[in-house]
């Protein structure tokens, strides 16, 4: 049963799961776009719209708590300084966008590319 279960593991332990997603979540907001599994995607989704939902409204205490999900400097600056205003005007969430491109070659993992959405894509 899945009761209670609000998250999808990755098949990684805690601590290194939520570095995989802030490392994901920086990759995002420095290159605008990234290609990886659909699970991770999906579970990208979930952190990086929670993180631009927060730098909207640049408190000090916004801040440190980007920066506590985050460590990384410049992704960060970046989310503040120039990604959270472009969503100012948006609802809180759908900041970004999944699309399925099919199965790897490899082992046959679906992949996907995880990308922020732009204002005018939006409409």
């Amino acid at each position: 049963m899945r009761h209670r279960m609000d998250h999808r593991t990755l098949g990684r332990y805690g601590s290194h799961r939520k570095m995989m997603l802030a490392n994901m979540a920086a990759s995002l907001f420095l290159n605008g776009s990234i290609t990886t599994t659909v699970t991770r995607a999906k579970e990208l989704r979930r952190v990086a719209e929670k993180l631009i939902t927060k730098a909207r409204n640049s408190s000090v205490q916004n801040i440190r708590l980007v920066f506590a999900k985050m460590p990384h400097k410049a992704a960060a600056t970046k989310l503040f300084q120039e990604i959270a205003p472009k969503y100012a005007s948006f609802d809180k969430g759908g900041y970004t966008r999944i699309v399925k491109l099919g199965a790897r070659k490899g082992d046959g993992s679906e992949m996907a590319v995880i990308e922020l959405v732009s204002k005018e894509d939006s409409k």
